[in-house]
């Protein structure tokens, strides 16, 4: 396709302007020339420069959509293998399992209506000012239950470790 030869190094120049990567745009001018060849009446066009610098437009606009979906990384083995998974392993989530159940078991411990409380704001995310209209107590009193079950959870469970603490 002489008409493809008489325009190639301005395609690559308008591809790697485009796209910032001459092999990509190499590769881009090739589907060009081959999506012309396939292209029926190219031969009878006057001027085919138009035609062929829009397939090369409309390859590059792709490329770069299929980029914009997501990143694509290729990684040696070694390299996957290093990564560490972000889900618990089997014996840590038997341990938070674990751990749940007796927080549980003091919160069914606490009296009702500071468990209820408790609830409340801690598990249902209530303002204090909120448990204590839905309930009809004093913010003090939900203060009053809180902190009796939060000393009720230290008690049984132990303290809470802080960040960065050892």
């Amino acid at each position: 396709m002489s008409s493809f030869a008489q325009h190639r190094e301005a395609l690559l120049r308008f591809l790697v302007r485009k796209l910032g990567n001459a092999a990509l745009a190499e590769d881009l001018a090739q589907e060009t020339w081959l999506r012309a060849a396939n292209a029926d009446g190219l031969a009878v066009l006057d001027n085919p420069r138009p035609y062929l610098f829009r397939i090369a437009a409309n390859l590059a606009l792709d490329h770069q959509r299929h980029v914009g979906y997501g990143i694509e990384v290729e990684a040696t083995e070694e390299v996957v293998t290093a990564v560490a998974d972000p889900r618990p392993s089997p014996e840590e989530a038997t341990l938070q399992r674990a751990e749940f159940c007796r927080l549980m078991e003091v919160v069914n411990s606490l009296s009702p209506r500071c468990r209820e409380v408790f609830i409340l704001c801690r598990f249902e995310g209530m303002t204090q000012a909120e448990v204590a209209g839905k309930l009809g107590i004093s913010r003090a009193t939900v203060v009053t239950h809180v902190v009796h079950a939060l000393a009720a959870i230290e008690r049984a469970m132990g303290p809470t470790h802080r960040r960065g603490e050892a």
